[in-house]
């Protein structure tokens, strides 16, 4: 990891040379010698990233090779020096063995009277390793506010919207008029979303050196994670989770051409679109799709500044994120890329857009014949979620051009 390490120093180097470009120039127009500079420093942080990337990915696909010889001596039940008896040594005892192997006492507190159907809750740190998961795919759980509830029924977000009612100047002995607020709700349902199955040869579950445990988690969160990412940027609201684009504001659109882009004053207008209330919470960010980061990193002022500044660590009372007009940035691959009348840049304040999880993530193992036939133990990931954006004004998008 020593590359890694020394590629990451010099990125940061560089990130900072660019920072410090900005902010030696304040309000001064920039010379294409300074812009020159900039563009050059910014595509060698580029090639850099994805340097580090293609290392990182090789680094993980040697680590996911690599077998632990410590498991091979430990017995079935006490994998990864696990306590057998523990959550994590009972969820991983039914993995691979399924609800036989399980302690009396254990089955009978199973809801199912069919063994090969047996259905387990998965132990309370093995959903947190789930829902960590799903923040590393798409973006929305990264800069949503989540919380769990006990059941899936309706909820309801009272709202009501005073930004328009104002007091009065009267004259003296005279009665106050009357001026009642009105009020209404916003619902946050809950959906059932399936991992579809992940199918384990038996040889992987009898092999010990394997982590079988981690595989499947980590392929269930992948496929979770980007179908509710997927839901909570774009979904309908019908039958399905009220997307964030879905449910923002129209902020923006582009002028006539500006079908594959968006210059600086469209920005100007799309932060100003969201009241300074919200932006004052110090939370807004835009959000958009890495393709579209492509066109916003190249775009200057009107004196000829770069608007997008790389991120770097400046140390740990210091990490700087990227950021463009001094707001971060979020990517999200699910917001539509630049295309006739895509909406394609979001901004504003994402924690009013509201993830609810009920109760458990549920994971089921199959050994019925169309399984066993084919030497495979089936594993099923279930999860009740919701979303909305309980205040839209919270939140506008960018709206491209339609020709």
């Amino acid at each position: 990891m020593s590359k890694i390490n020394a590629l990451r120093e010099q990125r940061t180097a560089l990130a900072k040379e660019t920072r410090d470009l900005l902010d030696k120039y304040p309000g001064k127009t920039w010379t294409n010698e300074q812009t020159v500079i900039y563009d050059a420093k910014v595509e060698e942080i580029a090639q850099i990233d994805a340097q580090i990337g293609r290392i990182q990915k090789q680094a993980d696909i040697d680590a996911d090779n690599v077998l632990d010889a410590a498991i091979a001596d430990v017995n079935r039940g006490n994998r990864n020096g696990r306590d057998p008896n523990s959550p994590e040594g009972l969820f991983s005892t039914w993995m691979r063995s399924g609800v036989e192997a399980l302690p009396q006492a254990i089955r009978n507190t199973m809801s199912t009277t069919t063994p090969s159907q047996g259905g387990f809750t998965v132990p309370v740190t093995v959903v947190q390793q789930l829902i960590d998961a799903l923040k590393l795919y798409g973006g929305m759980r990264a800069v949503s506010e989540q919380f769990t509830t006990d059941s899936g029924n309706d909820m309801q977000y009272p709202t009501s919207d005073g930004t328009a009612e104002v007091g009065e100047l009267i004259a003296q002995n005279t009665t106050a008029n009357a001026l009642d607020p009105s009020f209404g709700a916003v619902t946050l349902s809950c959906y059932k979303f399936s991992s579809k199955i992940v199918a384990v040869p038996f040889e992987l579950l009898q092999d010990s050196v394997l982590d079988v445990e981690a595989m499947v988690n980590k392929r269930l969160g992948q496929r979770l994670g980007r179908i509710q990412n997927t839901y909570f940027t774009t979904g309908t609201g019908t039958a399905q989770p009220n997307g964030v684009v879905t449910a923002a504001t129209a902020g923006k659109v582009g002028l006539t051409g500006q079908t594959l882009s968006i210059i600086y004053d469209d920005l100007v207008d799309l932060i100003h679109g969201v009241d300074p209330a919200y932006r004052n919470l110090g939370n807004c960010r835009f959000m958009l799709a890495d393709s579209s980061l492509k066109v916003v990193r190249k775009l200057k002022d009107s004196n000829l500044r770069p608007l997008f500044v790389p991120s770097y660590d400046g140390g740990i009372a210091n990490k700087f994120p990227d950021q463009l007009m001094g707001y971060d940035i979020q990517v999200n691959q699910d917001v539509a890329v630049m295309a006739a009348n895509a909406k394609s840049v979001l901004f504003g304040d994402f924690s009013f857009y509201k993830i609810r999880d009920a109760l458990q993530v549920l994971m089921f193992r199959f050994t019925d014949s169309a399984y066993a036939k084919l030497g495979q133990v089936g594993f099923l990931g279930w999860m009740r979620s919701g979303g909305t954006l309980v205040d839209p004004k919270a939140v506008n998008y960018y709206s491209n051009s339609a020709t």
